[in-house]
């Protein structure tokens, strides 16, 4: 703004010039007619206006705009006179009958549409009304459509604007609008097509069109309406009550009233309620205007010339409708990046020392700021550049066109360059660069360019004509068109001055743009205008003018800010502490506070007023403090903001944003403007107002974050009373948001060389992301050119993610991240991991900081090379709430004794008394970890600042050993044990992988130590997923009571038994499940006949892993809702072993391996099954067996329970009524049965008459005994007593007490033991009766008196100190089995307690029995044990118990087997229609079909009940009995198949949803549907009298097993109609299932022809295999004495391939007979053709269903052994 002195020849030339100008403007006064633009035709005719009889004041819209309206003048044009009642409402309005009309339809063309409209007749108001326009519109976007109201027939002045092209269409075929036009008056309406909201309807009031007067009202949806400039708006939202804005560019002071400033802004934006929908409307018209804004709400343009150009932008949200309308007119400049740095300047510098010593001053108080610019003028010399300029013709000329117009600005008489001249450009670029050459300035601040002159017009003033003195004049500053500017009619290249007055700026900042590419080339550089138009934001930025220092001001200039933000400048800021008056310093600091996050940052005033840089208030003062601290901040965040610079440049968002864009749903945010943010994160909320530290302010509804402490404030979404000292800003960081940052310096040249860093805000769900963009700060197009890095930052489940997206710059300056700071971390941290590539580095603890009362985390010396991409992850010390006092009767007494804190609380589930954070073990620092090749060890000792447990009662074990042995890449093994003293094992050899040497980087997982307290934490390397972190309070390790427990991934624990679940995934709320082999029906809550410990865990990112805990002891497992675990355990030690997966078929394979592999059942025992606990005698026996030949229901195995023996005697049979058994046996067998027993381990020693059994075995030591003596610890089972009538009136006790044997119990560790059960079975077989497989129950082992005849002697081990949830918890360990103090010999002769290895018992039976079996019948056989352990799948199959007649047991039968096939145990099942109580006809037939896909297939049931075989019920019964059980039948050859894989390979038989589909997180909670491997899907009807179930189709081609269809749905829930004969199967497309002509039992469906399904996928493919062997020798896989085929289905075609074929499989003798295609098309086959052993067979017989798309192929007329190759072909003619 500084002025400047002319020289003398200066002076001389402009006075020469002013008398050429002088003697044009006479020639031109002489010459001048009066030449209208358009011919005025006078409405002569009378009009009658029709006025509305009722209109609401606030629906008026003004037919008299200027002063001085009367009834008299309004009704001379033809308008309504009536005073408002109230209000600013006009007084004269439009009558319905004024404006223009529709006559013909409109025409569709390739944009859109056009039509004409008519004037109405009508008087008018200004003159020169155009009678014919032309309307037309262009469907441009699904999101803009463009609408333009022109002379039909003349040409007249339209915006060329260098952004907006012309659009060639085609329109856009399904616009998000609706456009209607009203014909008669004319309007437009425009609608959202979703919503149905009206945005802009034009019909309200009449279009009026004069070549000097246009004028157009819209009905707008709500009064947020934000826009229109420049202006000072004291608000961001608009007051709609009769607001009136003149647009015209104007040299004028923003002092707060409502004239018009520096730009020419006509968008505006609209929202449309609390959805968050907005629009955006903007008119492309450069001529002087006015907008109103009126209550109704609606809005009326005025202008006085050009067209009526619209443009309406739809958005769902308001940033979405910024970025349409920047992608119209040209998105923002990308500011060069020292740009955004701290700038001073003033206005009145005296000389450059004045300068230097503001620089100085400055410097030396270390503020950071950048360019300093200068107004000083200059003196001196010739004034070339007017030379030059008046030589190329340059300026603009008056009227006449020739002659230039003289005004006065501050050098003092002036031309004004015509920037619309190309000539007049080029010597602007080449002035500006010769200035370059003397003074090498960076950027270019062009200011006066309204165009501002400080003479009205120009030293001549201006001739009164239709252009200085239009018809109508906005309420323009003065009223005066030229006023402060040029006359209207001066001309210019581009046409007259009328028309490009606002475009002035905007045609001076394009040639300056040119300017900056000559002088800068390659280079961005930055321009600052005063004066701008739509689309200038391309090329500049803009402050907000010549405020004052007040405190108005300061206020005003935050919608300024968010307007130009609007328009697309971002790059904008007021001066800070103001230009014109002298700043106090308090006004000053707040200023210096807010304008740290100005985007374009200065300190500027005017000449005259005191100093305001920081400095000049004192070194030490609170406002240099407070500026230092902000601008440091706003330093350390300048990477952000270039990042969301480079978004506003790319993709056209705001910068500086106002609340209402991040939050449109909140109807709060509409009215905020006291308050902004940066992009979306960065809330900043200053102080405006004097003698204040209280501000009202707004918290959004979002987690915020305070930047300075990184306290996390508790209000949301609500109005707040803030304190911010005198010293502060409100600053806060949005949750979820990631902030790059970079040490701040005193200049960006500096900064830049800093290291990065990283500032996490987290979201409530602890997540964040952000972005970084990084270039070299300069350059131009660095984005276009590919020339930048750019980096994606996630955070989430304690896992940040940094990935560079694009690394096409390399910053000379080798920066990296150094620094991390994580805000809303709740806990410690424990750990901190980097990964870069393959390599893992984990942080030092001294670079881990955490503030537990602001819940911040910093991670400090960190070397994260830009350009690289890494993963950091974070492992919280999360500390959970570990119930201390799992017993009952817990108190705060007894709680705090324990060390431990009592917390009441409302929740019945959640205990009261937990454990302190750091309770347990810490590491012993005296010793080192120890790193091994294939693991690391580790020394711990107990914190001894918490109080023994159980103290008195069993010894704590102080130290520790902890163990870690990576076993494999899938699998570890961890185990905590006492170093000084051996402890009980469990003394079973696991198949533990041979570990071979390594560096680790293929293993899945990785282990770290963790301390205070000390943990085991276990990760998935793959994703970061922490899935083991025993850094938990309340570890403990005493001889009997062990504690351990864990984090889990996720609520997705899958296991534990054996327990009756109510559903397959666990509830973790709290529930604790006991594990202690026991006699115990299924029951809620009650441990029964086995014991499982282990669990297999999903993670939120579809992983799955498995976790054993090898420990027999009694134990129980709690599931808490954190999610965690906890173990206790009353002996042994802890002993883990973790499978990674990663799916979970992937788990259940690893842990079979570790395991065993489950027993491969012979082919017979997977037919139907039937038995019975009561069958009188033999006869009933063969009745049953006669009956169902006779029904023809397919069966394999007859049961008989212990009825068959003599008193329930072991390897006894009961002469009376079984003497014939052995013979019916026979005979069975003879027919194609098969026949098991059942044998209990208890043996009676109370017999009067020999009995080998007892005799051999007391000989031989095989019986459990005392640990202090030789005696037998007696108990009793089913064994009576001899000579002795049983009374069954009695009550249970009494029974046992009067009639039942003392019993031994044989120790099945001991060899001798295994021996004579050898010997025993043997004889058994060979003397008394033949069987074909085992049933050994009642072997946890059971006992119907508590431990022993004689009780129990040892309380401590009988009851010990902890007593897990167990059934009889209250009574003893004791209940219902034997003493824990019996004495047990291993096989090694290793005296053992029953209390280590009661959960043994079982299992220690089962191979032995399994062997036995095997060697005495020579064949493969089975056993089906009660009691099991892991490993025991290996040698038996299992039932799921004693279960109940109830409708629920169906649904808890499929949640048992799928646990068991997770423990390993394939051949698995229940008693089919229940063995306690009676069940019903319904019940019993649901259970049939159900139990017709258990892999165990047993009809089984109690004594007492009612008989429930299916002969046992009616005909029809019998028929759906029938019908399923010959699908099963149908089905053994897949089903063997199965048995096969899971015997070889691990996989599962009976498998959930998940284990085919986790990736579908719908299916981890389905346990009421279940597959047969991959291929076949289960969904039973489970409730009583339905008749359609529910069930869910995962995301894959399904076959509907009876129709052969597919169906249509996927991975949705449906309703599937199930009749009582009916149950849901569905074969899976994809999959070839082989299948075989069912027949009465196995050995004769074993004869039939092989079938194969071919159930095509999406692809038309499909695969399957074929396992085949005689079906009952012992190991054929082992021995490879079987066949396996591969079946394969592509392009039309079967093929087998034979993968392994031996000739004792028999599959010598299998024939193919059948093939079934499901999905084969609708076009039918026209031949089928079958390769077989390399000759061509054509078949004959073939029908292909088109309704069901199934091809039927029969070739039983064919010879066709599975064992040959076979090709099978079927042509289909389209």
């Amino acid at each position: 703004m500084a002025r400047k002195t002319f020289s003398n020849l200066e002076i001389m030339l402009i006075v020469l010039f002013i008398l050429v100008v002088i003697v044009a403007v006479v020639l031109i006064a002489l010459l001048a007619t009066n030449q209208p633009g358009t011919t005025c035709k006078d409405t002569t005719q009378p009009f009658t206006p029709f006025c509305p009889f009722s209109i609401h004041d606030n629906d008026r819209t003004n037919c008299h705009p200027e002063n001085g309206a009367s009834r008299e003048r309004c009704e001379a044009r033809g308008c309504c006179w009536k005073p408002v009642s109230s209000g600013n409402g006009p007084w004269c309005f439009f009558a319905l009958n004024i404006g223009y009309k529709i006559k013909e339809s409109q025409k569709k063309t390739q944009t859109g549409f056009e039509t004409q409209l008519y004037r109405l007749p009508s008087p008018s108001l200004y003159g020169n009304d155009i009678e014919r326009l032309l309307l037309t519109g262009e469907r441009q976007t699904a999101n803009r459509f463009r609408f333009k109201i022109t002379d039909a027939n003349k040409r007249r002045f339209e915006v060329a604007h260098e952004n907006i092209k012309s659009f060639e269409g085609p329109a856009t075929s399904n616009p998000n609008y609706e456009v209607e036009l009203n014909k008669n008056p004319f309007g437009i309406i425009i609608r959202r097509k979703s919503t149905r909201t009206v945005l802009f309807d034009t019909s309200v009031a009449p279009l009026q069109f004069a070549d000097q007067y246009l004028q157009i009202t819209a009905r707008l949806p709500s009064h947020n309406i934000y826009g229109l400039g420049e202006h000072v708006h004291k608000h961001y939202r608009h007051d709609t009550n009769w607001k009136t804005w003149p647009i015209f560019t104007r040299d004028a002071f923003p002092n707060g009233g409502m004239h018009n400033l520096y730009g020419h802004h006509t968008f505006f934006m609209c929202l449309e309620g609390e959805s968050g929908l907005a629009f955006g409307v903007f008119l492309l018209n450069s001529n002087a205007m006015e907008v109103e804004l009126q209550p109704s709400p609606s809005v009326t343009y005025r202008t006085i010339g050009g067209v009526l150009d619209f443009y309406i932008f739809l958005g769902s949200s308001p940033e979405d409708v910024v970025r349409e309308y920047l992608t119209l007119i040209g998105k923002p400049l990308m500011p060069a990046y020292w740009a955004l740095g701290f700038q001073l300047s003033r206005w009145g510098y005296k000389n450059l020392n004045d300068v230097e010593a503001t620089v100085k001053r400055n410097r030396k108080i270390n503020l950071p700021y950048d360019p300093a610019i200068s107004t000083q003028r200059l003196i001196n010399g010739s004034y070339h550049s007017f030379d030059k300029g008046t030589q190329m013709g340059a300026w603009i000329n008056e009227s006449d066109g020739k002659t230039p117009l003289l005004g006065e600005v501050w050098p003092g008489e002036t031309v004004f360059p015509d920037y619309t001249n190309p000539q007049c450009i080029n010597w602007w670029v080449e002035e500006c660069a010769k200035f370059h050459q003397k003074i090498k300035y960076d950027g270019l601040w062009i200011d006066m360019n309204e165009v501002s002159s400080f003479k009205k017009g120009s030293i001549k003033g201006c001739v009164k004509n239709q252009w200085n003195y239009p018809p109508f004049i906005p309420r323009i500053l003065d009223k005066l068109m030229y006023s402060k500017t040029l006359c209207m009619d001066a001309k210019q290249t581009g046409g007259m001055h009328y028309d490009l007055h606002s475009l002035y700026g905007h045609s001076m900042i394009l040639a300056t743009e040119q300017v900056i590419n000559n002088v800068f080339p390659g280079n961005r550089s930055i321009i600052l205008s005063r004066s701008t138009f739509a689309g200038s934001g391309k090329y500049t930025g803009h402050w907000l003018g010549d405020n004052a220092a007040n405190w108005n001001d300061i206020k005003w200039a935050i919608p300024g800010m968010l307007e130009f933000n609007l328009f697309g400048f971002p790059y904008v800021g007021a001066d800070i502490c103001g230009f014109f008056d002298n700043s106090t310093e308090e006004l000053c600091r707040r200023w210096m506070q807010v304008g740290a996050f100005y985007p374009f940052c200065r300190n500027h005033n005017a000449e005259g007023y005191k100093p305001q840089d920081p400095a000049s208030y004192g070194e030490n003062s609170l406002l240099v403090n407070s500026s230092k601290h902000y601008l440091n901040i706003r330093y350390t965040l300048l990477p952000y903001l270039y990042t969301l610079f480079h978004k506003a440049n790319v993709y056209g968002d705001t910068v500086v944003r106002p609340l209402l864009h991040e939050f449109p749903s909140d109807s709060a945010t509409w009215a905020v403007d006291r308050q902004f943010l940066w992009g979306p994160a960065l809330l900043i909320t200053p102080v405006l107002d004097p003698g204040t530290e209280n501000v009202t302010a707004y918290v959004p509804d979002a987690v915020w974050y305070d930047y300075e402490t990184g306290v996390a404030i508790s209000s949301r979404k609500q109005f707040v009373n803030m304190h911010i000292p005198g010293d502060k800003l409100g600053l806060h960081v949005r949750g979820g948001f990631i902030f790059p940052t970079q040490q701040p310096a005193k200049t960006t040249f500096y900064s830049r060389k800093n290291p990065l860093g990283l500032l996490i805000a987290l979201d409530e769900k602890g997540k964040a992301s952000g972005e970084l963009f990084w270039d070299d700060g300069e350059s131009r197009d660095t984005f276009q050119n590919e020339v930048y890095t750019a980096y994606q930052f996630t955070a989430t489940e304690n896992l940040l993610d940094i990935k560079v997206l694009k690394r096409g710059y390399i910053d000379p300056n080798n920066l990296k991240f150094g620094e991390i700071r994580i805000f809303g971390i709740k806990n410690a941290l424990a750990s901190v991991i980097v990964k870069h590539g393959q390599g893992v580095t984990t942080l030092s603890p001294e670079n881990i900081n955490y503030n537990a009362k602001t819940k911040v985390a910093q991670l400090t010396g960190l070397q994260l090379e830009l350009g690289e991409s890494y993963s950091v992850q974070w492992n919280s010390l999360v500390f959970e709430k570990i119930d201390c006092h799992p017993e009952e009767n817990a108190n705060e007494a007894a709680c705090i004794e324990r060390g431990c804190k009592w917390v009441s609380n409302s929740k019945p589930s959640e205990p009261y008394c937990f454990y302190e954070d750091d309770y347990g073990y810490i590491l012993n620092t005296n010793k080192r970890i120890t790193q091994r090749e294939n693991g690391m060890s580790a020394e711990i000792k107990r914190n001894t600042a918490y109080p023994e447990r159980y103290k008195g009662q069993t010894p704590t074990v102080e130290i520790l050993q902890v163990d870690v042995t990576y076993l494999s890449d899938n699998m570890l093994n961890f185990k905590i044990f006492d170093p000084h003293a051996k402890r009980f094992e469990v003394p079973i050899q696991l198949n533990i992988p041979s570990s071979k040497p390594d560096d680790g980087s293929t293993r899945l997982y990785e282990v770290t130590f963790t301390n205070f307290p000390f943990g085991i934490q276990v990760k998935r390397k793959s994703t970061g997923a922490v899935i083991w972190n025993s850094q938990v309070p309340g570890f403990t390790f005493t001889d009997q009571f062990i504690q351990i427990s864990t984090q889990l991934p996720s609520q997705y624990i899958y296991g534990f038994g054996e327990t009756e679940h109510r559903s397959f995934k666990h509830d973790l709320n709290w529930n604790t499940w006991g594990m202690f082999a026991k006699d115990q029906p299924p029951g809620y809550k009650m441990n029964s006949y086995g014991s499982q410990p282990f669990y297999m865990g999903l993670e939120e990112n579809f992983s799955a892993h498995g976790v054993l805990l090898l420990n027999s002891n009694a134990m129980d497992v709690t599931l808490q809702p954190t999610p965690s675990l906890t173990y206790r355990t009353i002996g042994g030690i802890l002993d883990f072993y973790m499978v990674l997966g990663p799916t979970p078929e992937n788990v259940v394979e690893q842990y079979t391996t570790l395991i065993g592999r489950p027993v491969m059942p012979p082919y017979w025992a997977l037919g139907f099954q039937l038995c019975r606990y009561g069958y009188k005698n033999t006869q009933e026996i063969e009745n049953l067996y006669t009956d169902m030949r006779n029904a023809e229901i397919p069966y394999d195995v007859q049961y008989v329970d212990i009825e068959y023996m003599e008193r329930q005697l072991d390897f006894s049979l009961d002469v009376n009524d079984f003497q014939n058994l052995p013979n019916l046996f026979d005979k069975m067998r003879s027919e194609g049965m098969r026949t098991i027993i059942i044998l209990d381990p208890a043996i009676s020693g109370n017999e009067t008459k020999h009995y080998e059994a007892f005799t051999t075995g007391l000989d031989n030591n095989v019986f459990i005994k005392w640990s202090d003596n030789s005696d037998i610890v007696w108990g009793k089972v089913w064994p009576d007593f001899p000579n002795k009538t049983v009374d069954t009136s009695k009550d249970w006790d009494y029974q046992v007490e009067h009639f039942r044997s003392y019993t031994a119990f044989p120790d099945f560790f001991r060899n001798v033991t295994v021996e004579w059960w050898h010997t025993a079975i043997k004889e058994y077989y060979n003397k008394s009766l033949k069987f074909d497989g085992l049933w050994i129950d009642m072997n946890e082992p059971a006992n119907f008196v508590h431990g022993s005849v004689n009780g129990c002697h040892d309380i401590k081990l009988n009851k010990p100190p902890y007593m897990p949830a167990l059934q009889s918890r209250h009574i003893g360990l004791q209940h219902k089995t034997l003493c824990m103090e019996s004495e047990q010999i291993l096989a090694d002769g290793t005296p053992v307690r029953h209390y280590d290895v009661h959960n043994l018992y079982g299992w220690s039976q089962t191979k032995p029995t399994l062997d036995s079996l095997q060697n005495i019948t020579g064949e493969r056989g089975v056993v089906v044990t009660r009691s099991t352990f892991p490993t025991s799948g290996q040698w038996a199959g299992h039932w799921l118990g004693d279960n109940t007649a109830a409708w629920d047991q169906m649904h808890k039968s499929i949640i048992g087997m799928m646990e068991f096939s997770l423990f390993g145990m394939s051949y698995t099942g229940a008693d089919i229609c229940g063995f306690f109580r009676n069940t019903t006809y319904e019940l019993c037939l649901r259970w049939m079909q159900l139990g017709a896909f258990y892999p165990y297939s047993r009809n089984h049931n109690g004594l007492g009940s009612f008989r429930q075989d299916p002969v046992a019920w009616n005909k029809t019964f019998q028929n759906i009995t029938r019908n399923i059980l010959r699908i099963r039948y149908k089905l053994l050859p897949f089903l063997y198949t199965l048995m096969y894989e899971a015997h070889h390979h691990g996989s599962t038989v009976i498998r959930p949803l998940l284990h085919e589909f986790f990736k579908d997180k719908k299916t981890w909670d389905i346990d009421r549907q279940f597959l047969w491997g991959g291929a076949m899907m289960i969904s039973p009807a489970l409730e009583e009298g339905v008749t359609t179930v529910r069930a869910y189709v995962p995301d894959s081609r399904w076959y509907d097993w009876f129709t052969a269809k597919s169906i249509p749905q996927r991975r949705k829930w449906t309703h599937m109609p199930t009749p009582l004969d009916h149950i849901n199967l569905h074969i899976r497309g994809g999959y070839i299932i082989p299948w075989q002509e069912p027949a009465s039992t196995t050995y004769y469906s074993r004869k039939n022809f092989l079938g194969l399904i071919v159930a095509l996928d999406d692809n038309q493919a499909a695969k399957g295999r074929l396992f085949w062997d005689d079906g009952q020798s012992i190991d054929t896989i082992e021995r490879g004495e079987y066949f396996l085929a591969e079946f394969s289905a592509a392009n039309s075609t079967m093929k087998a391939k034979i993968l392994h074929n031996s000739q004792k499989s028999t599959a010598n003798e299998l024939k193919l007979g059948y093939l079934r295609v499901w999905g084969v098309g609708h076009n039918p086959p026209t031949n089928v053709t079958v390769t077989y052993e390399n000759t061509s067979h054509t078949i004959i017989s073939f029908q292909h269903k088109p309704q069901s798309q199934e091809l039927f192929v029969e070739m039983t007329d064919k010879i066709f052994y599975i064992d040959k190759l076979v090709t099978i072909f079927w042509k289909t003619t389209p």
